[in-house]
């Protein structure tokens, strides 16, 4: 046996078979009982594991070190050595072979803080795209299978031609399947290097959306939305056209955060994508969507809806009314899009300020650091940019 610091260089130029045709052990200087097992008989190399705890030795093999790096293997042999000095098997792991579906729920309850759309967006992409996997073995599923799965989700998307990104969803699906398997990792050090890594390189290259709806289109848009039958879907869009929220914090907004008296919609850390609570000043045409949906009465959520949550969702049936009545097709993160251009072109508004109405991250600069912006340092500016967007409306 021999001990020596091991490199990715030194890995790579031990021969395996070896020349003995015995097994051959390098133990690595770094990190204390981790090793490296050279067959004599066939090309594999392995991590190996060894603890000499309570007076017994202890030795686990626990992954194939072709297929897992060796900053990955010290990271692994770590925790499976506290497991061994605790008397824990790190391969009672392998017993339960824990399944795709079982990891989803294990990671949704672990994380109780993710938001609905969150965990709804893991349930999707698992369910829907991975389905084949659901009850396999996560040890099981290969380098081989993700990067072909990841292949066929976007030729499926694309041949299907709803209007979908083929590789936008593929990589979606494939993102949480790495994060999902990553949770995994942590609680079992006996699994294999995360498949996911295959595709490395192979991402599909997404262009980023860049669509709005242009000034010379906003009075057709601002008539259609006016124009729908649903008061609670036309207040909404309005509401998104008006201050740039985004689809879940527009909709899921309660009275409780309305403020009328201040003129200030709070809303908390936990509502927001960022995790920053937001203070937003109720601008004229603001207050005007306040009053109307107060006057239906108060219940819990402004845009109360007949769904589960209680609240509108996803408004894509009044956007594709707007849409076969105008032909201008957008999203609701399309009308943010929209109002940050618009604040982007009203005279007197800085970057900094569109930056904070929209709730965007702060640049990383001594300066931005000690700024702490009231919500009446920014009520001029949201009157400005709500101003503009109601000339847009009314040419």
């Amino acid at each position: 046996m021999a001990r020596v610091r091991l490199t990715e260089r030194v890995i790579g130029r031990l021969e395996a078979p070896t020349p003995s045709g015995k097994k051959a052990f390098y133990w690595d200087t770094e990190q204390r009982g981790l090793g490296l097992v050279i067959s004599g008989t066939t090309a594999t190399k392995s991590w190996v594991v060894q603890s000499d705890a309570g007076g017994k030795t202890k030795r686990v093999a626990f992954a194939d070190a072709n297929l897992l790096p060796l900053a990955d293997a010290r990271q692994r042999a770590r925790r499976m050595l506290l497991d061994l000095h605790d008397g824990i098997d790190p391969r009672a792991g392998r017993s339960r072979a824990a399944t795709l579906r079982q990891t989803l729920e294990a990671y949704l309850e672990a994380n109780r803080g993710l938001s609905e759309r969150s965990r709804s967006g893991y349930r999707k992409f698992v369910q829907t795209y991975l389905q084949k996997w659901l009850d396999r073995p996560l040890r099981e599923i290969t380098r081989e299978d993700v990067e072909r799965r990841h292949a066929e989700i976007a030729a499926e998307v694309a041949e299907r031609g709803k209007g979908g990104n083929g590789g936008a969803t593929a990589n979606a699906a494939m993102r949480g399947l790495r994060v999902l398997y990553n949770f995994a990792m942590e609680r079992d050090a006996t699994l294999p290097a995360n498949p996911v890594v295959k595709l490395r390189r192979h991402w599909f290259q997404v262009p980023r959306r860049t669509r709005f709806v242009a000034s010379a289109d906003v009075p057709a848009f601002h008539r259609a939305v006016m124009g729908l039958e649903n008061p609670v879907a036309r207040d909404y869009l309005l509401l998104l056209l008006f201050t740039g929220l985004r689809r879940s914090e527009a909709a899921s907004l309660t009275w409780s955060d309305v403020d009328l008296v201040a003129r200030v919609v709070r809303i908390p850390a936990s509502s927001t994508k960022s995790k920053r609570k937001l203070d937003l000043p109720i601008t004229a045409p603001v207050m005007d969507i306040f009053r109307r949906r107060e006057a239906n009465g108060r219940e819990r959520y402004v845009f109360a809806a007949d769904a589960r949550s209680g609240h509108i969702e996803e408004p894509r049936h009044p956007l594709d009314l707007v849409a076969a009545s105008t032909g201008i097709r957008v999203s609701a993160h399309d009308l943010r899009r929209t109002y940050i251009t618009a604040a982007s072109e009203t005279e007197g508004v800085s970057e900094l300020q569109i930056k904070m109405l929209a709730n965007h991250a702060l640049p990383r600069d001594v300066t931005s650091g000690y700024i702490m912006a009231s919500v009446e340092s920014l009520r001029e500016p949201a009157e400005r940019v709500a101003r503009r967007i109601a000339q847009l409306a009314e040419n």
